[in-house]
């Protein structure tokens, strides 16, 4: 894939895209941080609970990485042609926060809308979220 354009850096700088990428960033790290205290983990054993938290905490540097990679990418000329690396990783956190939008508006648990925020400021994001998802794995 090397010898072939990223498309989606354009949609991530030109297009705008970046804003739901970094909404989605900001949303995976909060989840991964509170991993503990979601319901399917309280539901689950208590092993099982903290195997999920130590993987957490090591990926949360990861995304804290992609963040700063990103709004470096913005500010200059052309867009680090490394983020096509991290295209897995980006769809991981836009997946996390579609799933975490779903389950606030299906189930109103109290754990999901603190993660996600005011539902209707953020109603928009799924349609968002499916745009970003599709483009960032465009390549020509």
């Amino acid at each position: 894939m090397s010898d072939k354009t990223w498309l989606g850096g354009i949609y991530l700088k030109e297009e705008g895209g970046y804003e739901i990428i970094l909404r989605a960033l900001v949303h995976y790290k909060k989840r991964l941080m509170t991993v503990d205290k979601s319901p399917e983990i309280k539901d689950s054993a208590a092993m099982f609970g903290g195997i999920l938290r130590q993987a957490a905490m090591k990926t949360i540097p990861k995304i804290d990485e992609i963040t700063k990679k990103i709004q470096q990418s913005l500010s200059a000329s052309q867009l680090d042609n490394t983020l096509n690396e991290d295209v897995p990783f980006l769809e991981k956190a836009l997946v996390s926060y579609e799933t975490d939008i779903k389950k606030a508006q299906d189930t109103g648990h109290e754990y999901y809308l603190g993660l996600v925020g005011d539902l209707a400021s953020i109603r928009n994001d799924l349609d968002l979220i499916k745009t970003a998802k599709s483009k960032i794995n465009e390549f020509e």
